[in-house]
């Protein structure tokens, strides 16, 4: 079994900031295959289903980031899944919007609830979808930006850029880390090239 945990910060008044982008992915992962993510369970919501043929847990931990190992890892351990098997889709604030990158393993590059993770499961071989959310200008508080509601811009992208973590995390469960991250860990790198090619660009356009 998969289990998919989208870190967020449970509540209305963070539901459509950038530091949910996890729990976003999750609740379209839950549309798309017709997966009800409302049971409780080890202090999260959680829905068990199939994607691509495979058995899936989608979890939605409601510890607040920086506590999500305390959901995640008693969930691991009652349905037996391992480190290989979890599926961490997060924010990703050293990645611009729109960016995306696939990653086995690693560490937590200052993001606190994957480092929860890391720290309770007691190993940072598991694999991740880091959704990209800085806005490409400069920012005087990180924590500020990712608690604050999305801009207009990023609403008009959002589904677009959420289908694609979807994707992306589907492409894991079905072929594989190491497949998904060349298909689309390039696709990636070429957009962002693209849009530094593109005349008159400038990083509040991107």
């Amino acid at each position: 079994m998969f289990l998919v945990a989208g870190l967020g910060n449970p509540g209305e008044s963070y539901a459509a900031t950038p530091h949910n982008l996890g729990f976003l992915v999750v609740d379209l992962l839950a549309e798309r295959h017709s997966i009800r993510v409302t049971r409780k369970e080890c202090q999260a919501l959680i829905g068990q289903g199939t994607i691509r043929g495979k058995p899936v847990l989608l979890v939605k931990p409601q510890t607040f980031m920086n506590l999500s190992g305390q959901a995640v890892k008693p969930l691991m351990e009652r349905n037996e899944v391992t480190p290989a098997e979890l599926i961490a889709v997060h924010d990703e604030l050293d990645f611009e919007w729109g960016r995306l990158q696939v990653k086995a393993k690693g560490s937590a590059a200052g993001h606190n609830g994957v480092q929860n993770l890391i720290d309770l499961l007691g190993t940072n071989e598991f694999p991740r979808v880091r959704v990209g959310v800085h806005p490409g200008h400069p920012l005087s508080g990180g924590k500020d930006y990712l608690l604050s509601p999305m801009s207009r811009r990023q609403k008009e992208t959002l589904e677009e850029f959420i289908g694609l973590a979807a994707d992306a995390t589907e492409s894991i469960i079905a072929e594989g880390v190491g497949k998904s991250m060349t298909s689309f860990n390039r696709r990636a790198t070429n957009a962002t090239d693209e849009q530094s090619r593109a005349p008159g660009t400038t990083n509040e356009e991107k």
